[in-house]
């Protein structure tokens, strides 16, 4: 129970009608931030590089008017010295340093930025920087329980020294002389001694901070740079050779296969970014990935920040690459995008581009757009379903299977419509050879008509979604009746039989016998060489039904079908004489059969195999006695 004193101490002298301050404790708020921030340790050296980089372009830039700041030692570098003997890890940098006011200003006072107050300063020519939060400096508190700051300003001649345990306290004196600079040395915690080994160390410059410009350098026998210091995607798009592409493609998707397509710009204006973007020429092994994620690295001048930044609709995922900003808005930890108009501005415009330069390839080079198609388009068609903003983009490059031919596109199907056609014809299945093994294909080959053939699963939800394409709305083949009738026939032999008074009849008794399994028995408009097909009758067609249907906890069943029967076939003629002469009930078997016979048409297994085998037998044992 705390005394008196204490609550007297801890509590705040209210000042009537005055602003005033918050109050805080700040060891508790310090390591709060430390530990919520931040989710991965490794981070602390990724923001110590960080801001060892921007101390070097603060004095490349301050130099350009005063070279004397260089002092003679213009060669500017970071280096990473581990000591397993002393439990140190030291980060150098030879930048522009800090005075004594600057480290009790930058380094004690949570989340003030140096950089930020740098930007403020600086004129027009000002280097991109990246630390503008002032938090990434304490995340060294994560790993160490001491943390000393030796530096000195460049053009002054007073190093100072800035210490700390992360309790809520620093001290700054003045200390040794020292080169230019600062120097920051980490007292690691006995449970992050790892950190010494140049193994690790080298692991996580090459994951955050490989592009950094500045060389970063490992002290040992013979000190050696670890970070690559160029990114390609900074350069001209004329400066990179296809090698090079291949080559950096290579490391970022581990594939040893030329990208199929290269994206590569800089975009200017209200964000400026850089984007270096490729689409394999194979599936990625997370093409279906169940969370979906983007595999586009996001960098910020240079630094690392996450790898699934989703700057690309999930429908994209399988784009490897870069975008680099120079001025992405982020949270204070680097590692989540910010829900702001700034980021949806480049979202969208770096989806349109990839669209765009898509379709290009897709109207330049058919072939090579072709093996794209193949390998990606039941992920890129996911964008027809739920991309509404897009859908008429995607509709340009969506490729398609049909009666008669491959990579059928929209565009050119709408130019191959039949007098009188006025829809977008389509069939669903679950794989090509059921789609054009369909008998309800048959009344559109005798006029010629042309029918995409859906085979991928997404088909079916976003064809039922879409308005349609250039005016024509999309109407399956396999749903409520047909309407060939206002489209002529090729051949006047294909024109599908009428109905008579015993085929009228026949339909009659094959509905009774049918009873609920079927929704209704008809004539079919659309068979010329089946004797029947099945078809559906309400909001979905059957290939999706059937989806929903094998889906738990989906609240869908397979509905009755309706039973179309061609009335010229000669099948039907015979069991509509039988049914004539002997009476409805001669034909209930038959009406059965009829039924199983429909259902293997589609791919689907009878419903009752082991009356199926009884009434075949039957049949056959009538035919041969």
């Amino acid at each position: 129970m705390a005394t008196a004193a204490q609550s007297k101490k801890t509590k705040i002298k209210a000042t009537t009608g005055e602003p005033q301050a918050f109050q805080a404790e700040v060891a508790k708020i310090l390591r709060l931030m430390v530990h919520s921030v931040y989710s991965d340790r490794d981070v602390f050296l990724r923001e110590l590089i960080s801001n060892a980089s921007d101390a070097l372009d603060k004095l490349r830039y301050e130099a350009i008017s005063a070279p004397d700041l260089l002092e003679k030692e213009p060669e500017l570098s970071i280096m990473l010295v581990p000591d397993k003997a002393a439990g140190t890890l030291t980060v150098t940098d030879s930048g522009l340093g800090m005075t004594a006011d600057d480290l009790a200003s930058n380094l004690g006072t949570i989340a003030r930025s140096g950089t930020e107050a740098f930007m403020k300063d600086a004129k027009d020519g000002a280097p991109d920087l990246i630390g503008q939060f002032g938090v990434g400096f304490y995340s060294a508190f994560m790993v160490a329980d001491k943390v000393e700051v030796f530096s000195r300003r460049a053009g002054e001649k007073q190093a100072h020294l800035w210490t700390s345990d992360g309790l809520g306290t620093f001290t700054v004196t003045k200390t040794d002389p020292m080169p230019r600079g600062t120097r920051i040395v980490l007292h690691l915690k006995p449970d992050a001694l790892d950190y010494l080994d140049d193994w690790k160390i080298e692991s996580i410059v090459r994951s955050y901070s490989d592009h950094i410009v500045h060389p970063i350098m490992l002290a040992g026998e013979t000190p050696r740079q670890i970070n690559s210091g160029s990114a390609i995607w900074m350069r001209g798009k004329a400066d990179v050779t296809a090698e090079q592409h291949r080559e950096f493609f290579g490391s970022l998707s581990h594939s040893t296969e030329a990208p199929a397509l290269t994206i590569h710009y800089r975009a200017e204006g209200r964000q400026e970014y850089n984007v270096l973007l490729y689409v394999p020429g194979e599936k990625p092994f997370d093409l279906y990935d169940p969370e979906r994620r983007g595999r586009q690295k996001l960098y910020v001048r240079r630094v690392f920040i996450a790898d699934d930044a989703q700057l690309l609709p999930p429908y994209l995922r399988f784009v490897r690459g870069v975008i680099d900003s120079a001025d992405m808005p982020l949270n204070l930890s680097r590692e989540m995008l910010q829900n702001n108009p700034d980021v949806a501005a480049i979202r969208k415009a770096v989806t349109n581009r990839v669209l765009a330069d898509l379709k290009k390839c897709a109207d330049s080079d058919a072939a090579a757009f072709g093996k794209i198609w193949e390998t990606f388009a039941p992920v890129i068609k996911e964008g027809l379903y739920e991309d509404m903003e897009r859908r008429d983009q995607l509709f340009e490059i969506a490729r398609f299977r049909s009666t008669k031919g491959e990579n059928v596109s929209l565009r050119d199907y709408v130019a191959g419509l039949k007098e009188n056609q006025t829809a977008i014809y389509y069939l669903t299945a679950e794989d090509a050879a059921k789609a054009k093994a369909s008998p309800q294909l048959e009344g559109y080959r005798a006029r010629d008509v042309e029918v995409l053939l859906l085979t991928d699963p997404v088909d079916s939800f976003w064809v039922r979604t879409a308005l349609g394409f250039d005016g024509k709305p999309f109407k399956s083949v396999t749903q409520g009746v047909s309407d060939l009738d206002v489209i002529k026939p090729a051949q006047e032999r294909d024109v599908p039989a009428a109905a008579d008074a015993a085929t009228t009849a026949l339909v009659a008794a094959l509905q009774q016998a049918l009873g609920n399994k079927v929704k209704e028995v008809r004539v079919s408009k659309r068979l010329t060489d089946s004797a029947v097909c099945l078809v559906a009758d309400g909001l979905m067609d059957r290939t999706l039904e059937r989806l929903l249907s094998r889906q738990q906890d989906s609240g869908v069943s397979m509905s009755a079908p309706v039973l179309e029967v061609n009335a010229g076939h000669g099948l039907i003629k015979a069991l509509a004489a039988l049914a004539e002469a002997r009476g409805p009930g001669a034909v209930a078997d038959a009406a059965h059969l009829l039924l199983d016979q429909a259902q293997v048409l589609e791919g689907e297994p009878v419903a009752d195999p082991a009356a199926f085998a009884r009434r075949m037998a039957e049949v056959m044992q009538r035919a041969f006695s």
